[in-house]
């Protein structure tokens, strides 16, 4: 049986509202923004800082900084986890956070690598959701932002998450062979929650050694 439902997106695609629709209509527990503030209170940091490093490699000053301190504050660390709110940390923290949110089941997980993470368990449904790049702009600046900010965030973004997954992962995002359902949100946020639970519903229903590797 299905527990687990990981969704990956593209910048601006709706994933969070439909992830929110899609755990009320389950009752189940969701991971979006959760998994920020879960991995701010175990660096015991601020929840802005985390937000401001997710799914993106570090700039350069940064990791000019972090090659020159290396070896001195990490062993000894031992306050704040600032210091260790780097790329590279948090490709790990995300990877633990994950299957530890994965043991607990009935959850909806959205980003940070979970697709990956999870590949290999047979209780998950894995979904990508997309869509068109009037349709992205339409929903971000939906929600104040101006369209010249909205045209950039679509495309840094992305840019960011795929250069990410490609450095600590050693992926090409998306990978499409990872999800049983990839879906264009221009359709409208509540049938794509439908056709996600419909395909949930049918792929639970067909016998197991049928099922498509």
């Amino acid at each position: 049986m299905i527990g687990i439902v990981t969704i990956e997106r593209e910048y601006g695609s709706g994933a969070a509202a439909i992830a929110a629709a899609l755990a009320k209509r389950l009752g189940w527990a969701l991971w979006d923004h959760e998994i920020t503030c879960e991995i701010a209170r175990r660096l015991k940091c601020d929840i802005e800082s985390v937000e401001q490093r997710e799914e993106r490699l570090d700039p350069t000053f940064y990791r000019l900084a972090k090659i020159f301190m290396r070896g001195s504050y990490e062993d000894s660390f031992t306050g704040s986890g600032l210091e260790l709110l780097d790329a590279e940390h948090l490709a790990r923290l995300f990877e633990r956070v994950v299957k530890d949110v994965a043991a607990r089941g009935n959850c909806i997980i959205v980003g940070r690598g979970a697709t990956w993470f999870l590949r290999d368990r047979p209780d998950v449904f894995h979904v990508f959701i997309y869509a068109s790049r009037d349709e992205k702009i339409r929903r971000i600046t939906a929600q104040g932002k101006r369209r010249a900010e909205a045209e950039d965030l679509i495309e840094r973004v992305d840019r960011e998450r795929a250069a990410f997954i490609r450095k600590y992962y050693g992926r090409t995002w998306p990978q499409r062979d990872l999800y049983d359902l990839m879906i264009n949100s221009q359709a409208g946020d509540q049938v794509v929650t439908e056709v996600i639970l419909n395909h949930m519903d049918l792929l639970q229903k067909q016998p197991v050694a049928s099922r498509p590797a």
